[in-house]
């Protein structure tokens, strides 16, 4: 993995890597666990979710009010603090997504429903609407809170942030991620996160 800006050959090395998830310790509260299509070669290279230029997902983070800051994807370590994890159905990096097979997908969701189990999270965010479809048997599915469960957890279908989906604007995709948000809190109503380890009372 590089820190610096990857070049084409580092790209190319970056076919098919695979990058670990971003999950609190066994037992830490998890509120929201997103969980992208698979990463791009760009986050193989560098070894951070959602690291392409371009990715909305960050910024969109943080305009929704989950995050107090717009935090880089170097620093995703932290979102634990804010009771937030990352993880993808598909753990290979590609350059695109439907580089993928259907197989591929729904393997993955069968991973997620155990990692789900796990972790325990109050809600399950997945990014990309037509591969939870394939992942989880769900043709008719659409943006938003979902009438299925997962362990769990609630699930929640948001748009794939990546920069090659014209169809979703950041300003769209934020909104959408600040319903998600309110639904969150609406479950928690006298817990107040600021970026700590633990909730406070508020």
């Amino acid at each position: 993995m590089t820190t610096r800006r990857p070049t084409k050959a580092d790209l190319e090395a970056a076919r098919d890597r695979e990058i670990p998830d971003v999950l609190p310790a066994d037992g830490t509260p998890l509120r929201v666990l997103f969980c992208g299509i698979n990463p791009s070669l760009y986050s193989g290279a560098t070894g951070h979710h959602f690291a392409r230029p371009g990715n909305r997902f960050w910024p969109a983070l943080h305009r929704s009010g989950f995050t107090d800051r717009l935090l880089a994807p170097a620093e995703q370590h932290l979102l634990p603090s804010y009771g937030l994890g990352i993880t993808n159905l598909a753990s290979r990096a590609t350059a695109r997504a439907d580089e993928l097979t259907d197989e591929e997908l729904r393997e993955g969701g069968r991973r997620l429903v155990a990692l789900v189990e796990r972790h325990r999270p109050r809600y399950l965010a997945v990014q990309g609407v037509t591969a939870y479809r394939t992942a989880f048997g769900r043709p008719r599915a659409r943006i938003g809170p979902q009438d299925d469960t997962i362990g769990p957890a609630r699930v929640w279908v948001l748009p794939n942030p990546s920069g090659l989906n014209a169809g979703w604007p950041l300003d769209k995709i934020a909104d959408e991620l600040a319903r998600l948000r309110r639904a969150v809190e609406a479950d928690e109503p006298r817990v107040r996160w600021d970026g700590r380890r633990t909730p406070s009372r508020a």
